[in-house]
């Protein structure tokens, strides 16, 4: 970029720029030298040419000056114009100056000759100005009784008493105190004050209990509420929940109105300030817009149905019943609060009683009010289920609301007519056995219709009542704020040591506080819970002094109890705590007033028109409630309250569980174990003949009637823990100790039938136990829920050996005596359907420990701070199960020996009969006669009783036994022909026909193991070298005694030779 590129040259002369770049930029050097150039020219050989181009140049930058000098020459002169503008107006300014001061001397001489004079006209502009702004106020004032009149038409509280609180303010200043044409005003406003505190008092009262029209949602509208069905109690609970948590935020909220100086002021309504200029006359005067009927019809139209959208809108930004009020700063922290709107009017209505000074009044009557109104919201909501109830029975109700409320009614008798279908097979009823052994109806069972209809019913009273409690928690906190604020204002600084606060707090809020409401509420929910159990509450009267200071958590009072002979009458009562009235407060309760409502309590509440039937057995179904009630109640008390609702309805409900109910649970239970297992037909079998087994009860299982009653009845008592999981370690003790009383009794039925047996001495024996225990079969035994005793690595080698030395132990007792058996087969189908009945209650009692377990693990909630604290009883109904488990596993054993010593009592008549047949044999012996006909018999008489694996293990021991004796007989026998041969093998054919007829044992086997005794007796048919060239081909089917067995008896017509014996053990010894 070069030196002249920045230069104004116009576009039409652009030529000029090149020749501009032409020229040398030593030409512009700071400091030109001219001697180079000339002595270029000298030397030059072209001197004029070089001359000639100097020329141009110069013309070249002459032109460019040119160009430059013409741009800006107009800009050089107009800002010259402007400079010499500028000084001229300077020096006219400095010129009025000079004469403005000479002016302002001149005035300022003057006007201090006239001082006195002015000041006298400014004092009477003044004074006129005010008596002007005096009688403007008048004119309002006497205009101010109808105005509050149509605000509180319009319920509009809050402007009614801005109004009046300033009127009546401004009627106490001095120059409208001797003003007699206002006397009638005063007079009115006095009147307004009392109709303004009780309309105000009303609607409180109404939105306290949730009538009111700016109620929460959940219950806004309480004729419906009574209408819900107890089905979706549930729901309003989860609704309201939320709700509830947030009234704990709502403690700054709860101060609005409050400053500094302690005054409430709606536009410094305390007296304290005075109204005087453009705020005086401003300040009583509402806006004309907004006392209009248009605005209100305004506001009624973009808040209409048709446009909800305008109306949440509206509501946002400032509540409709405070449209028409004077901006101050409560309405500014309405504006602000994101609390619920019933939140927001119940803090209105709080600041409107401030205002009007009537807190001590309104609080000792909503004290007067509050038990007979909360008894007339239990009853009528009792009313109302009883009716819903009727409705629905009677098919008068419409729609929805007779279709879910009859939800419980209909789950009721679905469960009847079930259990109605669970009829035994062998005609009896399975619901009138089990219902006769209860103590309590099955109305009144853990899941009873009485039951259930209890708990939905204090579902829904508590829930309404804590729904309640929270509007009360936050008109509570308010007023138990204004009033410590306002005592720390009217207290000295010294107090004494002894000073209580809270009394202070309570003689300002009428006795209205927190604790009282929440006292009485349970002292109400206590009586209805006493009248559902036929219980018997007793006055107990209370100090007055000592109730107050258990209020404020110094002097606890004592619960008194009055035990009865019937264990139902009882002491426990919560007093209304002493109600301390203002003097101001006296002239408007004085009528009418009863601190404690005696009649109240003596009416009732009419819970037996819900309740299918009433007792102390409701008491299950109270817990859970009040439990969650409490849970509520305390996560919206402050700490202060804490331990009212630790200490309130839940520890009542807690005694009486712990002092009434479970002691007459356990007294009535173990009435009924008792004579459920001391019945004669408590351990009587019954089924009918022929008929076969199945594994479910309800399709016909014959479990003995007293197992099957101790069952039922553990399950009602562990009901009864579900109910009540803090009581489930008492109740399971309780369990504990049927279990073992049955046990106990079971065990004497097993020794009955087995006494001085040899089947019960021998499966004692050691060895003998042993080997039952590793023996295949024992697979089929019970075992516990979702485990096998199958050994899959156990060897066909392994188990035929087991067999064979277990069989060798038995044969070895031989002879046995008939009296040593069980010959009564009754004792042994006794014994049958003991081990049946004792793996269900095992399996049962195990299923019952399992669902206990996860129960109270469902119940470990931090969140809950009543939880079963030991898992203690699921380890000790587990081990119950093994004890039963291990019994019934020793009938079964009992049998299975039972059966194969009687297979060897039978089998051992082999040894003294001589098999020297002139004959063919057309029959079996008469052993095997009686022991197949002992076999089928005993197999049909225990099909019902036990299933078909149990009927394996029992029988499936005889053919091992029969076929080993039977082998083992020849060693006893001297000689045998072909018929005694021929005899034996129909012997075995019988027993194994009898023995393939049992569906349950594998026929299979049994033809194997019998075929192999036919076959060793068949070898007795064969020359000596047959039977050689047998052995050498099968040296491993029998041992080398029973080879040696075959020769040694003597076969007529069978020659055997002198070298017989050795030559078999040569072949066996290879």
């Amino acid at each position: 970029m070069g030196i002249f590129d920045g230069l104004p040259v116009s576009s039409d002369k652009a030529y000029l720029r090149e020749e501009i770049s032409r020229i040398d930029e030593s030409w512009a050097a700071a400091r030109f030298d001219s001697l180079p150039h000339v002595v270029h020219i000298l030397t030059s050989k072209d001197r004029e040419g070089e001359v000639q181009f100097l020329k141009e140049q110069s013309d070249i930058i002459e032109e460019v000056v040119d160009e430059v000098v013409h741009a800006y020459h107009s800009g050089f002169n107009k800002a010259i114009q402007n400079y010499s503008q500028i000084l001229r107006l300077f020096s006219e300014s400095t010129e009025s100056i000079a004469v403005l001061k000479v002016d302002l001397a001149d005035a300022k001489k003057r006007l201090s000759a006239r001082n006195k004079q002015l000041h006298q006209l400014w004092y009477r502009s003044v004074t006129l100005r005010h008596i002007i702004s005096l009688l403007d106020q008048i004119e309002g004032i006497a205009k101010v009784p109808s105005r509050i009149e149509k605000l509180i038409a319009e319920k509009q509280f809050y402007a009614a008493v801005q109004v009046h609180v300033q009127s009546t303010l401004m009627l106490e200043r001095e120059g409208l105190q001797t003003v007699g044409a206002l006397q009638d005003v005063r007079s009115e406003l006095t009147k307004l004050r009392g109709v303004l505190f009780y309309k105000v008092l009303e609607d409180l009262h109404a939105h306290l209990y949730n009538k009111g029209e700016y109620s929460s949602a959940a219950s806004s509208v309480h004729e419906r509420d009574d209408e819900v069905p107890t089905t979706t109690a549930v729901a309003f609970v989860n609704n309201s929940q939320p709700l509830s948590r947030r009234t704990r935020l709502m403690k700054g909220d709860s101060q609005i109105g409050i400053h500094v100086d302690g005054s409430y002021r709606p536009g410094s309504v305390d007296g304290g300030s005075s109204f005087d200029g453009r705020d005086e006359e401003g300040a009583l005067e509402l806006p004309d817009d907004a006392t209009s009927d248009g605005h209100m019809a305004s506001i009624r139209v973009n808040g209409g149905d048709g446009i909800p959208k305008d109306f949440k809108m509206v509501s946002r930004q400032m509540p409709i019943w405070l449209s028409n009020s004077t901006p101050d700063e409560f309405l500014e922290a309405i504006k602000k609060s994101d609390a619920p709107l019933h939140v927001k009017y119940l803090q209105t209505m709080v600041e409107c009683l401030c205002m009007l000074g009537k807190v001590a009044a309104a609080g000792a009557i909503i004290c007067q009010r509050l038990r007979p109104t909360i008894h007339d919201i239990i009853t009528s909501k009792i009313k109302a289920h009883a009716e819903l109830l009727n409705c629905s029975r009677s098919g008068i109700g419409q729609g929805d609301r007779t279709v879910t409320a009859g939800l419980h009614l209909l789950k009721g008798q679905f469960q009847s007519f079930q259990l109605q279908k669970q009829k035994r097979q062998n005609g009896m009823s399975l619901v009138g056995t089990l219902s006769a052994v209860s103590p309590v109806s099955s109305v009144m069972g853990p899941r009873g219709k009485a039951q259930s209809a209890a708990m939905d019913l204090l579902d829904s009273i508590l829930d309404t009542i804590v729904r309640i409690f929270e509007n009360h928690v936050v008109v509570g906190e308010i007023l138990e704020s204004k009033s410590i604020h306002q005592s720390e204002m009217n207290t000295p600084r010294s107090l004494p040591t002894d000073w209580n606060p809270d009394s202070e707090a309570s003689q300002v809020t009428g006795g209205y506080n927190i604790g009282f409401s929440l006292t009485v509420f349970q002292s109400e929910c206590q009586q209805l819970i006493c009248e559902i159990l036929r219980a018997t509450p007793e006055a107990a009267s209370a100090d007055a002094a000592v109730q107050t200071a258990r209020l404020a958590s110094k002097a606890p009072s004592k619960e008194k109890r009055d035990r009865s002979d019937d264990g139902l009458t009882f002491a426990f009562r919560f007093t209304d705590a002493t109600v301390s009235i203002p003097n101001q407060g006296v002239d408007l309760i004085r009528q009418g007033w009863s601190r404690r409502g005696p009649n109240v309590s003596q009416e009732g509440y009419g819970s037996a028109a819900v309740l299918p039937e009433q007792g102390i057995y409701l008491a299950a179904s109270t817990y859970r409630p009040v439990l969650q009630f409490t849970d509520k109640v305390a996560s919206m008390l402050p700490k202060k309250y804490a331990q009212l609702g630790n200490d309130g309805l839940l520890t009542f409900v807690e005694n009486f569980v712990k002092d009434h109910f479970l002691p007459t649970m356990f007294v009535d239970y173990r009435k009924s174990v008792q004579q459920a297992i001391s019945s004669p037909a408590a351990f009587r079998p019954r089924a009918h003949t022929g008929a076969t087994y199945t594994p479910l009860v309800e399709k016909g299982r014959p479990v003995l009637q007293g197992l099957l009653a101790i069952d039922f009845l553990a399950k009602e008592v562990l009901g009864w823990a579900h109910a009540m999981p803090k009581f489930a370690g008492d109740l399971a003790k309780y369990v504990q100790t049927f279990l073992e009383r049955t046990y106990e009794r079971c065990r004497t039925s097993y020794m009955e039938a087995v006494l001085e047996k040899q089947s019960y001495m021998l499966i004692g024996r050691n060895d003998i136990e042993k080997l039952m225990r590793v023996d295949p079969a024992s697979s089929y035994l019970p075992n516990s829920l979702g485990q096998s005793n199958m050994d899959d690595n156990a060897s066909d080698a392994e188990s035929v050996e087991v067999e064979l030395e277990l069989s060798n132990l038995l044969l070895a007792l031989r002879p046995i005596k008939q009296e040593n058996l069980i010959r009564d087969d009754n004792k042994l189908i006794l014994l049958a359907s003991l081990s049946d009945s004792l793996e269900y209650v095992a399996d049962s009692i195990e299923r019952l420990g399992q669902t206990t377990s996860r129960a109270s693990q469902a119940e470990e909630n931090p969140k809950h701070r009543h939880t079963r604290t030991s898992s203690a009883p699921t380890r000790d109904l587990a081990s119950f199960a093994d004890e039963y488990r291990k019994l019934a596993i020793d009938c079964l054993k009992v049998l299975r020996v039972e059966m194969q010593l009687e297979t060897i009592f039978h089998m051992q008549e082999m040894t003294n009969r001589e098999y020297l047949e002139d004959q063919d044999a057309e029959e079996p012996d008469d052993f095997i006669i009686s022991l197949t006909a002992q076999i089928t018999r005993r197999d049909e008489e225990m099909a019902p009783f036990v299933a078909s694996l149990k009927r394996n293990y029992i029988f499936g021991g005889i053919c091992s036994i029969a076929a080993n004796a039977s082998v083992k007989a020849l060693a006893d026998m001297k000689s045998i022909n072909l018929f005694g041969v021929q005899q034996i093998c129909r012997n075995s054919i019988a027993l194994e026909q009898a023995l393939a007829a049992i569906p349950s044992i594998n026929s299979e086997a049994v033809q194997q193991r019998l075929d192999h005794v036919r076959t060793y007796y068949e070898l007795l048919n064969m020359p000596f070298e047959a039977l050689l060239a047998f052995i050498m081909e099968h040296e491993r089917l029998f041992t080398a005694a029973e080879y040696a067995y075959l020769l040694k008896v003597q076969v007529p017509g069978r020659e055997i030779p002198a070298d017989a014996q050795d030559r078999i053990s040569e072949i066996l010894s290879h």
